[in-house]
């Protein structure tokens, strides 16, 4: 049997432990997001509001982090932001 490096078996289980966090995260940001357009299609304003504030935070906490850039961040928060008023402007 080979002998392993132990700094390499070590690293392996932290970018393991990070990619499962990680992939918790995005998972959440994606479950906020469809909740988000949910609301937004069913008109209702007052639910649809506090879902893009919630929404926001998750991306801007997953940007903090690291596990998503900025940019794609204030995307996805310009793209929602946008769905809102076209979807609430005219009431």
């Amino acid at each position: 049997m080979a002998v392993k490096n132990a700094s390499a078996v070590k690293r392996h289980k932290q970018s393991e432990v990070r990619r499962i966090r990680n992939k918790a995260v995005k998972s959440s940001v994606r479950t906020s997001a469809k909740k988000y357009v949910a609301s937004v299609q069913t008109k209702d304003s007052a639910s649809a509001e506090t879902m893009l504030r919630a929404l926001t935070k998750e991306l801007d906490t997953a940007a903090r982090k690291g596990i998503i850039t900025k940019n794609a961040a204030a995307r996805k928060k310009s793209r929602m932001q946008k769905l809102f008023n076209a979807s609430f402007a005219a009431n």
